[in-house]
């Protein structure tokens, strides 16, 4: 299956005074066309700062961002633009990502005006043929946003997203500021968009049981780094990095029998202004060994279509 999207040795270093930060130290990965990569981490792990580098919403300091063939780094900025057209963001937050002063047909008739001009009896029919993508009405066109409940709110900024007909749609924590219930609602809107539109996920979570839904592979990232990557029913059944079974083991369970198996992820992430001279998650590895200290463990495969960035890999069990 070709990628849509490829990235390679994607790099960002912010500028602080105490020195520099590197938010996202040289990732590689690639989204198939109709496929769902998830990206997991702790917060301030640099998730966020690969959305906004792939949009070129931050420039990124180094890599490739190649989409639909073409590299960003090297195409013209008309191109460039047209491109952009194609890759679209949800935000976290909807209650800060729609404007209080524009009414719904506003809010999404705006890419609409912006990229193509589009006015009157037009941008109209489109508008209103997004918000039923997303369950929302014509009747709900002149409204502000204050006017609906967040897991609606979530849905026009989805339906803002799709006005343009991206086929690559990038999604930063959609479901972190909404309620449990209203969560399933997005994520099953979500599942259906990419059914019948064909569309092509990148989603961000540090919600590991909304990834193992939604999501066909998975990329656990710690301090900048990809850690580990494969299928995600594979990388949860059987997690080759430690980081990731402290992931695991750390969700509650519903199932009072589990309780005990709770495990709390030990420490804090270092600070990115002083990371560790090895293993970045050494400081927290009950595993740890004197080589880890030693050096970063190189991102190889340990079998198809799975990577890991660990010296002394947990021992994989065959599937059943």
């Amino acid at each position: 299956m070709s990628a849509l999207l490829s990235v390679r040795e994607l790099s960002k270093v912010y500028k602080s005074r105490q020195g520099p930060v590197r938010a996202v130290d040289s990732i590689s990965f690639d989204i198939a066309s109709g496929e769902t990569l998830a990206l997991v981490g702790e917060s301030g792990c640099g998730k966020s700062t690969v959305a906004l580098s792939l949009l070129r919403l931050i420039e990124p300091d180094g890599g490739q961002v190649i989409f639909e063939g073409a590299d960003f780094g090297t195409i013209g900025e008309a191109r460039r633009q047209r491109l952009r057209r194609n890759m679209s963001i949800v935000f976290q937050n909807p209650y800060s990502s729609l404007d209080p002063k524009m009414r719904v047909r506003d809010i999404v008739g705006e890419p609409l005006l912006t990229a193509y001009g589009l006015r009157g009896k037009e941008q109209r029919a489109r508008v209103e043929g997004h918000l039923r993508d997303v369950g929302l009405g014509p009747e709900h066109m002149a409204r502000y946003p204050h006017e609906f409940s967040g897991g609606q709110r979530q849905r026009i900024a989805i339906a803002r997203a799709l006005a343009l007909e991206p086929r690559l749609l990038i999604l930063d924590e959609p479901t972190a500021a909404l309620d449990v219930s209203v969560q399933a609602q997005v994520l099953n809107l979500l599942r259906s968009l990419q059914d019948r539109l064909g569309l092509s996920y990148m989603f961000i979570s540090h919600n590991l049981a909304t990834v193992e839904y939604i999501a066909d592979r998975v990329m656990v990232m710690y301090l900048g780094r990809i850690v580990e990557s494969g299928p995600v029913k594979r990388v949860f059944a059987h997690p080759a990095h430690p980081y990731t079974r402290a992931l695991i083991d750390s969700i509650p369970s519903t199932d009072p029998r589990l309780r005990h198996r709770l495990k709390p992820l030990r420490g804090e992430v270092p600070s990115p202004l002083n990371a560790p001279p090895g293993c970045p998650f050494a400081p927290r590895c009950a595993r740890v060994m004197e080589a880890c200290l030693a050096a970063k463990p190189p991102f190889d495969p340990i079998e198809q279509a799975r990577s890991v960035a660990c010296l002394y890999p947990l021992e994989q069990e065959a599937d059943s």
